[in-house]
């Protein structure tokens, strides 16, 4: 028996002694980290019995010896202790693993946002370093005005002008449910409330029950997709963060600004229609590669956005009814209601307040009524053209434009602040006004993407239909000769005899949704893999062809290094045509991309030619005269351009943000961004916070001996990542034994295929896959691969080099970025786990060949703290290495399961020793019978029983513990 107690009580002391003092005085993590898993492990005990939270245990202490000696014997322990279980027994300790990692990161947002609040309380952000991690927009105000001697005025214009757009993507790599993520929601809550100053011992146990519920509801739901996500769902999940968050968190985060302004003196506030923040996704535009997203697709996903938003507005439409009971008016309001008073007599039985007429003596409810009734047949309207694709609904009692749907508000507005009620106006009305700012009547505006090589084929089939020739065969001269002629002319291309394949018919019918629907429901047209000017003017072409009234702007998006390297030319070729001039009236947008500029040449080479490529495009747009908007196609992990927001806006090279900004937020970034209202409010306050700051206060221009350094780094680096991954002959097949990636299409994570084509090798593979692959198995290989070899080649040819690439660490924000980045992946890293799982997957042939990437590793690693003048990994942000510290031995148990259930998959001869069954199930605690209720969950699988769910548990597990996907 007391070794049960002793055993019951080990977790906690494992915690404590994992993490060795507290980080600061405000530092409750272990304690929050400790309660969350204790209420765990007493849940899974009640619910499969003793022997399974001892193995659970057991798993967990063998793994802590593990991360203290780094021994492999201990790997192989675990190894055999987790290869004895049963299928239904090994899903259970997954599954525990999972959850466990999961409560782990909900105790860490907790305690982040609990330090904040008490940072905030003190007014104090100096001991963070706070460079690295926080933008406080008030912080940022004062600075500007004390330290940088803007004027207050300055502050206030540059910020009412600047706008950053941020574009929702619905990447393969939000691996949650959304059923689990509300769930967690409710744990932060509560392991908030329970650390309240004044609470009661019955709140205590009333929370402390709660608690218990979610934290079993979250362990009682399957955590496995069973069904791949439609674009629709995508959608839908995606927007579920407009309901739960960023509708509200909008008009308080610029009240927080308003707030601000007048910390500095300014006795303004930001004017409703500046704008700050906009929101864009591409869930339903994107057809890049998903063969999913169709033109009904997109029809679907913007008569629902318009559907979503109609609805918001509606429901808070009468609260202000409510609140505007005041009579006093202006003569052109009074006016205005009378007439409306006189027209409407009916009463409308379908609402619920305010059903009867509303009486002429309160003029502004008369006009709200107004108001409410045209949303309600707005919502209805698009309701109605979702379900039936007809509305008998006319189009004049619904609002098809923003400026109709102000102007109205606006009145009251001018109207209440013309009679002295200027304080009332500013509450819920300005902040209503605010909303239909931000989010208009479409929500979101959606992007469409497609690649420039099925444009081309539409022009080509139109071209040879037309008996003048094949377009693709033309050179890029005679193609942009061609187009231009057209575009100049009026006459119409092709009729409805144009010869279609399927693929054809896609692209047109794409345009014809985009004519037919209204144009505020779209952002930008954007171009993958856009290499010339003619990829650009062909979508100009098609636009007109397919009579779309107001034409979308034409992005196009340079990705591979080949791409960035001449980008700059095509945009100036692009620029010195008149046509093209007079059509963008001054403004173009360019969209650069960070995966696959990373898998094409490694992290290095392509942060350093992503940022030549925006030095030079810059240039290019003010030789021209043109505004350029750089759009950031940044993925969430480190590998695809991922990291810190500030960081990385305030590392982008002087004069390329000039106060106006577009970034993807992409798959499980959005959850972090946006998945709760503090964090919402952090995400805008980053984002505001350093486009301003890079506007205001440029970062340094790089020297030029540092340019030219990190040149002949860049080559080294590029030849280093090449000779590796494209040259090697074995390497693909090292790749796909070394790690998950053939079994990643089991995570059902997202709509689209993980390959742009079937067969081929790494470069058909998408970036996130390859990401996702060397993430499980902990070994990064993508990120830092060629960057060792690069400065050691600089070192070794000359000493003194090693003090200019500190000078440049210590001074150059977009180097100190790209080298504290990839300190911060090798903190996550362990090469120990990388080499079981070669010793088990990998043919012994190929043994050699992991063990020189795992030298270069430790080189790499080693040069890297050199360079950062650190002794220890992460030596700069100690609260992030102990939440480290605290996660890594869940996730070492996951990868051992990971790498012995891969082993079994793929090795059916593979022998383990199976011990008795150990996991009790509620109803059977008196008979006794296996749980085999688990494997039921997947029948259909084609590998042994419960192989594939676990397998699957591993990766989520794995993913969270890192926190970044793909």
């Amino acid at each position: 028996m007391s070794r049960k107690l002793e055993k019951m009580a080990s977790i906690d002391a494992q915690l404590r002694l994992l993490a060795p003092g507290k980080v600061s005085e405000d530092d409750k993590l272990v304690e929050y980290d400790a309660l969350l898993l204790d209420r765990f492990l007493d849940i899974l005990q009640d619910l499969h019995g003793d022997e399974i939270r001892e193995t659970v245990q057991d798993c967990y202490e063998i793994s802590a010896e593990y991360e203290g000696k780094r021994d492999p014997q201990k790997l192989e322990e675990l190894g055999r202790v987790l290869t004895s279980l049963d299928a239904g027994d090994s899903i259970v300790v997954a599954k525990s693993f999972s959850n466990m990692l999961t409560l782990a990161n909900l105790a860490e947002e907790v305690q982040i946002a609990y330090r904040r609040r008490i940072k905030l309380k003190k007014n104090d952000f100096s001991d963070e370093a706070s460079a690295t991690t926080e933008s406080n927009i008030e912080e940022t105000l004062k600075r500007l005005v004390g330290e940088l001697n803007k004027t207050p005025e300055e502050v206030f214009d540059a910020l009412k002008n600047q706008t950053v757009d941020l574009v929702l993507t619905a990447h393969p790599t939000q691996s949650v449910r959304r059923s689990l993520l509300q769930k967690h929601a409710r744990i932060r809550d509560c392991l908030t409330q329970l650390n309240a100053k004044d609470i009661t011992p019955d709140d205590k146990q009333e929370l402390d029950e709660a608690l218990q519920r979610e934290i079993q509801a979250g362990f009682r739901t399957d955590e496995i997709r069973r069904n791949p996500p439609t674009p629709q769902d995508e959608m839908r999940a995606g927007m579920s963060y407009f309901h739960e968050t960023i509708w509200k968190g909008v008009p308080k985060f610029l009240r927080r600004v308003d707030t601000a302004l007048k910390n500095i003196g300014i006795n303004e506030r930001v004017p409703y229609n500046a704008p700050l923040i906009q929101f864009s996704s591409w869930m339903g535009g994107d057809r890049d590669g998903n063969p999913r997203v169709t033109p009904e697709v997109t029809r679907d996903v913007c008569l629902l956005a318009r559907m979503m938003v109609a609805n918001l507005y509606f429901s808070q439409i009468e609260d202000l009814m409510f609140e505007l009971s005041m009579w006093r008016c202006s003569d052109e309001l009074r006016t205005r209601a009378i007439e409306l008073h006189s027209s409407t007599k009916r009463d409308a039985k379908h609402y619920i307040e305010f059903w009867k007429q509303v009486p002429g003596n309160e003029p502004y409810r008369v006009i709200l009524g107004y108001v409410r009734d045209k949303l309600y047949h707005t919502r209805e309207h698009a309701r109605q053209l979702l379900t039936d694709g007809a509305s008998d609904i006319p189009r004049e009692s619904t609002f098809t434009n923003v400026e109709e749907f102000l102007e109205p508000l606006e009145l009251c507005y001018t109207s209440l602040c013309a009679c002295g009620d200027r304080a009332i106006a500013d509450g819920s009305l300005l902040d209503f006004l605010r909303q239909v700012s931000t989010f208009g009547l479409s929500l979101v505006r959606l992007d469409i993407r497609q690649e420039s090589d099925r444009h081309t084929d539409v022009l080509d089939a139109i071209t040879r239909h037309l008996d003048i020739g094949s377009y693709r065969e033309w050179d890029e001269n005679r193609r942009q000769e061609w187009l231009l002629s057209e575009l100049r002319g009026k006459r119409p291309l092709f009729g409805s005899d144009l010869p279609k394949t399927e693929e054809i018919s896609d692209v047109l019918d794409t345009f014809k949704v985009i004519s037919e629907l209204p144009s505020d429901s779209f952002g930008a047209y954007i171009i993958s893999m856009a290499t010339a000017p003619s990829d650009v003017l062909a979508v100009e072409l098609l636009q007109r062809e397919c009579r779309v009234s107001n034409p979308l702007r034409v992005v196009p998006l340079f990705e591979k290094l080949a791409d960035l390297e001449s980008a700059p030319a095509a945009v100036a070729r692009l620029f010195s045509i008149d046509w093209y001039r007079d059509r963008i009236n001054g403004k173009q947008e360019v969209m650069i991309g960070y995966s696959d500029s990373g898998k094409d040449a490694g992290r290095l080479s392509a942060a350093w030619q992503l940022y030549k490529a925006q030095e030079e495009l810059v240039k290019v747009a003010k030789e021209y005269g043109v505004k350029l908007t750089m759009f950031h196609g940044r993925g969430g992990t480190v590998g695809r351009g991922g990291g810190p927001t500030h960081l990385a806006i305030l590392s982008q090279p002087p004069d390329t943000v000039h106060g106006s900004l577009r970034v993807t937020v992409q798959g499980e970034v959005i959850e972090q961004s946006f998945g709760e209202e503090h964090l919402c409010f952090r995400t805008l306050q980053r984002f505001t916070a350093a486009t301003l700051e890079h506007g205001m206060h440029p970062p340094v221009a790089p020297k030029p001996e540092w340019r030219a350094l990190m040149d002949e780094m860049a080559v080294v680096a590029t030849e280093e990542y090449r000779s590796v991954v494209f040259q090697e002959p074995r390497f693909v097949e090292y790749f796909r034994l070394a790690t998950p990636e053939l079994e990643y299409g089991r995570m059902n994570i997202g709509s689209r295929p993980s390959k742009r084509k079937p067969s081929g090798g790494i470069e058909s593979l998408r970036a996130i896959p390859w990401i996702f692959a060397w993430t499980q198995t902990r070994f990064h290989l993508p990120v830092w691969l060629g960057f060792g070899a690069a400065m050691q080649h600089v070192i070794d040819k000359d000493i003194r080099n090693l003090n200019m690439l500190k000078d440049m660490y210590n001074g150059w924000p977009f180097f100190r970025v790209t080298i504290d980045l990839i300190e911060m992946v090798f903190a996550k890293g362990d090469p120990g786990i990388a080499a079981l799982y070669d010793k088990l997957l990998v043919s012994e042939d190929l043994w050699s060949f992991g063990e020189q990437l795992r030298a270069h590793y430790e080189t790499t690693r080693n040069l890297i703290l050199q360079v950062a003048g650190h002794t220890d990994l992460l030596q700069g942000d100690p609260y992030l290495r102990q939440r480290l510290t605290l996660r890594d031995p869940y996730i070492t148990v996951l990868n051992v399961c990971q790498v012995y259930t891969l082993k079994r998959i793929r090795d059916p001869s593979y022998s383990v020793e199976v011990g008795p069954h150990l996991s009790k199930e509620i109803m059977e605690m008196d008979t006794n019978k296996p749980a085999d209720e688990l494997v039921k969950l997947n029948p259909t699988s084609e590998y042994a029983p419960g192989l594939e769910d676990t397998l699957i548990l591993t990766m989520k597990g794995i993913a969270a513990g890192l926190q970044n996907t793909g």
